[in-house]
């Protein structure tokens, strides 16, 4: 069982240090946007483990090679894997990892980036 708690204290640290980058880059605002998504979300949904993995599999393929991360935004990353172990494999978590849009409800609006 996933601890919610502790995986939106380590959601909120990365997404409070990721904003604060002087060079706000689309890739990274997309990242904060889908951070802020997860966090506000992650509670209510059916499969939270299944759903860090998804954001976890995003900000890497999103950041690769286009966004550096600290030491620290790396150690709350692997965090974020790590505690992402517990989804197993389904077909919730086979989603196309670079699509943003798999975080937005239906309705919801979804900044462009």
């Amino acid at each position: 069982m996933l601890d919610i708690d502790t995986t939106k204290k380590v959601i909120h640290e990365l997404y409070n240090s990721l904003h604060s980058h002087p060079d706000q880059s689309p890739y990274l605002l997309n990242i904060t946007d889908v951070l802020s998504q997860v966090y506000m979300k992650l509670d209510v949904v059916k499969n939270p483990e299944a759903w860090l993995s998804r954001l976890v599999n995003y900000i890497y393929m999103e950041a690769f090679s286009r966004v550096p991360f600290s030491r620290e935004e790396d150690k709350l990353l692997i965090r974020l894997g790590d505690l992402s172990k517990k989804s197993g494999l389904n077909g919730r978590n086979r989603a196309s990892f670079d699509d943003k849009s798999q975080f937005y409800g239906l309705f919801e609006k979804m900044p462009r980036r």
